[in-house]
Parts: C-alpha cells; sequence; structure tokens
C-alpha cells in the first residue's frame, strides 16, 4: 500500500510534534518554514525540509504541494500568512487540507475559505491529531503525561477468540485493558475470561512505548 505523503507549513511546537509523530510511523513528510534554523532542526527528522515562503503560489507549485494527501497548516504567530497559505492550497486543488487556528476569529475566517479541518492545539494535542490522520487501528489518542497515553485500538482478527487471560496481555506488554467496546455495548473493567472479537475497540491505557509495541507485534499485523 502506497504510503501517504504529507506536508507540514510551519515548524513551531504544533507543527514539529506533527511532523515527528508521522516521521515515527513511517509517513512521507515534507516540512516547509520561512525560518532555516527550524529547517535544518527537522531535516533529518523528516523525509524533505524546505525553507520556503507558503504565501508565495510559486513556491508552493515548485514543490508540487497538489500532489501531496494532505497539508496541514501550522503557522501560528502570523494570522494572515496562515489565511493566505490556506487560499492558495485550496486554490492549487489540495485535496485535504488541516489548518491550525489560533482564535475564533482565524477559524470563522478559515471555514469561509474552504479549510477542509480546523483545530486549536491548545484543545488537540498535534500527537493526537497525527495519530487520527494516519492509523487504521487507533481511533483515539489522549496523552496522560510525556510518557503514558489512553488509546482506543480496534482489535484485529489475531485477538479475535481469544480471552485477556489467554492473551496475558498486562504481563506482557505492561498495559492494561480498561474497557473494551462493542458495537453499542460497552464492557468496563473487563473480567480475564472475557474473549475478544475482531473489531471490538480495546481502551488501553500504558506507557507509550509499550502501546506501540503491542500495537506493532499484536494489531496491526
Amino acid at each position: 500500500m502506497k504510503k501517504k505523503q504529507f506536508a507540514v507549513i510551519g515548524l513551531g511546537r504544533f507543527g514539529g510534534s506533527i511532523c515527528r509523530t508521522l516521521s515515527e510511523q513511517g509517513m512521507e513528510v515534507l516540512a516547509i518554514d520561512i525560518d532555516e534554523d527550524r529547517v535544518n532542526e527537522f531535516a533529518s527528522i523528516v523525509s524533505h525540509a524546505v525553507v520556503g515562503d507558503s504565501t508565495d503560489e510559486n513556491v508552493l507549485k515548485s514543490l508540487g504541494i497538489r500532489n501531496f494527501d494532505h497539508v496541514i497548516v501550522a503557522i501560528g504567530d502570523n494570522i494572515q500568512a496562515s489565511i493566505l497559505t490556506t487560499l492558495i492550497l485550496k486554490e492549487l486543488g489540495v485535496q485535504h487540507i488541516t489548518v491550525k487556528a489560533t482564535n475564533d476569529y482565524h477559524e470563522k475566517v478559515l471555514k469561509k475559505i474552504g479549510a477542509d479541518q480546523i483545530v486549536h492545539p491548545e484543545r488537540d494535542m498535534g500527537e493526537r491529531i497525527a495519530y487520527n490522520l494516519i492509523s487504521n487501528n487507533v481511533l483515539d489518542y489522549l496523552e496522560l503525561s510525556d510518557k503514558h497515553s489512553i488509546v482506543e485500538i480496534v482489535a484485529s482478527e489475531r485477538l479475535d477468540g481469544h480471552s485477556l487471560l489467554e492473551l496475558d496481555i498486562r504481563a506482557r506488554y505492561g498495559i492494561n485493558i480498561v474497557a473494551i467496546r462493542r458495537g453499542t455495548n460497552v464492557i468496563v473493567s473487563p473480567l480475564a475470561s472475557e474473549i475478544i472479537r475482531k473489531g471490538d475497540v480495546l481502551v488501553v491505557i500504558g506507557a507509550d512505548e509499550d502501546i506501540d509495541r503491542f500495537e506493532e507485534k499484536v494489531v496491526s499485523k
């Protein structure tokens, strides 16, 4: 399956966190910023990092921006640049545009010019958005601390028909399944005898590295 291609414009704290998370998940990422130091910081992390003014249509055209599956406009300190960049991306025919809004006025303008998704980083962390953009298994992601999260993961065929006792997830992966959502039913604090079914939504809590290991070895394959 072809990897999704993302472009992130603006490499501040928000844009940077999205770049890192997308790259860690193996996505192709083009990082763009007008600040050379910021670009250099991400050069070794993303697929491509470019110094460029996103309010210049010719710059975006030269980067082939319309060929990217998803462009994230994460410009935070210049509302005018954010709006103009979004407008140019729209006119160039970019398939999906997500834009960081600084305030309600900014959001209102972005809606009028056709941004597909508008986010407020104070409410929606960069990591959470990135996971929702790319993952087939992870439905939602909530950061508890720098190293711990609660994640909703869809159970794959590999888990189908096995009980929690058989899977021994806590001992093997150091994570806990605190609830299971099956259709309209929610099983809170499931018993060890509970049988997992393909398509169940597992609400998992634990260290990020343990959750990643669980998804990689058990869920994604």
